[in-house]
């Protein structure tokens, strides 16, 4: 099952109810008071999976600016307390999240997923963080020190390989979150924020950096061909740089280079192997 068949559906989001009922206390923080029990009812629902910041259509994902709204009231609703997990002792207005005997996912102390974040089952959480309003699809490794921020939309099947760094997103709202789809391997120490979208299977390697302004260059062709925002499905990444003018001289700028495909034939750990023996491709 891939990222685009999860729910909640786009259109249950927007027949939500409690759309209204956000979108007024965030213009007029008079209403806050008479709507805390609706805000935390969504921080609940984004918890437990119901409610999603952003939902698959069709190519594209469609940003539910009323619930980063209700994350962004929930700041004023949730109230600071402390919280004790073992010997450890934190204090903010969230809780971590719980997991219980029989769980079927898997959190390696210290890693942390916050209350509001949604992981499913089968996801694999080393020492890392993820937090209030993200998304983490099944089979998905959060490898050790990766940091998935607000309303971070991870596939399935995904690697976040360790020092990972995913961008948040909360105001304005509406701005579009980091989307990973499902099958994609992000090498060590990569950045993705901005709103960049990862697509299906691809492979960054280590250390690559992605902005939605940083110039995302085929060059596996003969004339290259320049993405921005956007790595296309099974593309293989790696960081790199390009001569620029600037009035004091010509300097190295970063870049991403696309120098590859990962085979679709192949199942995702022959094709990714062999993407990175062919590409000699850094993880």
């Amino acid at each position: 099952m891939d990222l685009s068949s999860s729910s909640p559906t786009t259109s249950t989001m927007r027949a939500d109810p409690r759309r209204l009922l956000i979108e007024a206390a965030f213009e007029d923080r008079t209403l806050l008071e008479a709507t805390a029990d609706v805000v935390r009812s969504v921080v609940a629902d984004l918890d437990a999976g119901y409610v999603r910041a952003a939902t698959p259509e069709g190519e594209h994902f469609e940003v539910h600016a009323w619930v980063q709204k209700a994350i962004v009231l929930s700041f004023a609703v949730f109230k600071m307390q402390v919280m004790e997990a073992g010997p450890l002792c934190f204090h903010d207005k969230f809780p971590t999240k719980q997991f219980l005997p029989g769980d079927r996912r898997r959190v390696v102390p210290p890693g942390v997923a916050r209350y509001g974040s949604h992981l499913e089952d089968g996801v694999v959480l080393m020492p890392s963080f993820v937090n209030i309003g993200a998304f983490v699809g099944a089979g998905t490794m959060v490898d050790t020190w990766a940091t998935v921020g607000s309303c971070a939309q991870i596939g399935r099947d995904v690697h976040l390989s360790g020092g990972v760094g995913i961008g948040g997103v909360l105001e304005p709202p509406g701005a579009v979150p980091v989307i990973i789809e499902d099958g994609a391997f992000i090498g060590s120490r990569c950045i993705v924020v901005e709103g960049v979208r990862i697509g299906r299977e691809a492979v960054l390697g280590a250390n690559t950096v992605l902005t939605s302004s940083t110039p995302i260059i085929d060059v596996t062709g003969p004339v290259e061909r320049i993405y921005k925002g956007h790595v296309p499905a099974r593309a293989v990444v790696i960081p790199g740089t390009r001569a620029k003018t600037f009035p004091a001289g010509t300097y190295q700028v970063p870049c991403a280079l696309i120098i590859g495909e990962r085979s679709a034939e192949t199942a995702r750990k022959t094709s990714l192997n062999a993407a990175l023996r062919d590409f000699d491709v850094a993880v």
